[in-house]
């Protein structure tokens, strides 16, 4: 069986390059895309994809069924499965429409990779997602050590997640110069920052109490003070490796420079929170926790917009959709809350106005 198609191999390049520069697509979403790509060519034995025939999507999605996680053992989930011909789905829609290919395909083709309506809604529903709570990141920040610089770094890296809820790019391309103390905020621009669809905003410390901002400034004070770094120079400097006293290589200082990835990020906060007897929670699980405290603090619809605002949302409803989900037990005190008797204060015919005024700046509201 061929494993090779040089006409599948030209068209795809074409269309990663369509992705990228026309979808303005990012090069993890451009992967996803060639993985379910190849896993369709290998199940249907790198056939050219002039000869496509909606059966062979099908008999794709039966073998689908019948494939297992490599991670876990276990069938592929439909989250997967549907991600999976989503993609292809959309290749075979862009293809239909290609010099040599749209003769032979039809755009109705591309609508056998559709699931069943059932299935999508299942791999499409939202789920409690863990979050940790103010008082586990605090506990985490208590246990962490300080014996040396990159403990230091360690723990200040994990302190200033909390304190902004930058994703772990960003925390891994900040530099010195782009936090102030002063005023107690940290600049993620773009330019520099790898934001989210290179956006750029501005994140004041959110207040969450404790020894996360007495951390960070005591890390900022050290990489200026005692190694005499400057604003041009990494906010979290990678790990250097030295020869160790039985060979192999050893954790030996810091390098002047940041981190190409997040993965040494991700480490760090799982050796974190194992160290503390608890679960692991990635970076990404602070904003869901810097979502609910908001949820919690903010009193008045002008606040929770600044709130999103300083997670780098543009729209209220991004931040509710995405985050602030009401975990379960909390759903369950309200409701029982709500049955319960008690006096209740007239609503403010204010708050009703400003209410009203944000969800009409909302998208789709015009």
């Amino acid at each position: 069986m061929a494993k090779h198609n040089a006409a599948n191999a030209r068209i795809k390049r074409d269309y990663f390059q369509y992705l990228r520069e026309a979808r303005r697509r990012d090069e993890s979403s451009i992967d996803a895309v060639a993985k379910a790509i190849a896993r369709f060519e290998e199940v249907n034995g790198h056939k050219d994809f002039r000869n496509f025939h909606r059966e062979q999507a099908v008999a794709f999605k039966r073998r689908l069924d019948q494939q297992t996680a490599v991670r876990t053992g276990k069938p592929l989930s439909r989250a997967t499965v549907h991600s999976t011909l989503s993609a292809l789905r959309a290749f075979f829609i862009w293809l239909a429409g290609q010099p040599g290919y749209k003769s032979r395909l039809s755009y109705g083709d591309a609508d056998y990779f559709n699931l069943p309506e059932k299935e999508v809604r299942i791999a499409t529903a939202s789920r409690e997602k863990p979050v940790p709570t103010l008082a586990q990141v605090h506990h985490v920040l208590s246990v962490m050590p300080t014996g040396n610089a990159i403990e230091l770094r360690n723990r200040a890296l994990v302190a200033l997640a909390m304190l902004t809820g930058a994703r772990d790019g960003a925390l891994a391309s900040f530099r010195l110069g782009h936090i102030d103390l002063v005023q107690g905020r940290v600049e993620q621009d773009a330019r520099e920052v790898r934001t989210k669809n290179a956006k750029t905003f501005t994140t004041w410390f959110f207040p969450v109490g404790g020894e996360a901002l007495a951390i960070v400034q005591d890390w900022c004070r050290y990489l200026r003070e005692e190694l005499l770094w400057g604003d041009g120079d990494p906010l979290f400097p990678a790990t250097r490796l030295g020869l160790g006293e039985y060979g192999g290589f050893v954790p030996d200082g810091l390098h002047r420079h940041g981190w190409n990835s997040a993965g040494p990020i991700r480490e760090i906060f799982k050796t974190a929170f194992a160290a503390a007897g608890l679960p692991y929670f990635n970076p990404h699980s602070f904003r869901n926790t810097l979502v609910q405290l908001g949820q919690r603090s903010c009193a008045t619809p002008e606040e929770f917009k600044a709130w999103s605002q300083n997670l780098g949302h543009e729209h209220v409803m991004t931040t509710l959709t995405s985050y602030g989900t009401v975990p379960a037990h909390r759903q369950g005190e309200l409701i029982r809350g709500l049955g319960a008797t008690r006096s209740r204060a007239p609503v403010d015919p204010a708050t009703v106005a400003q209410i009203i005024a944000v969800m009409e700046q909302l998208p789709g509201r015009n």
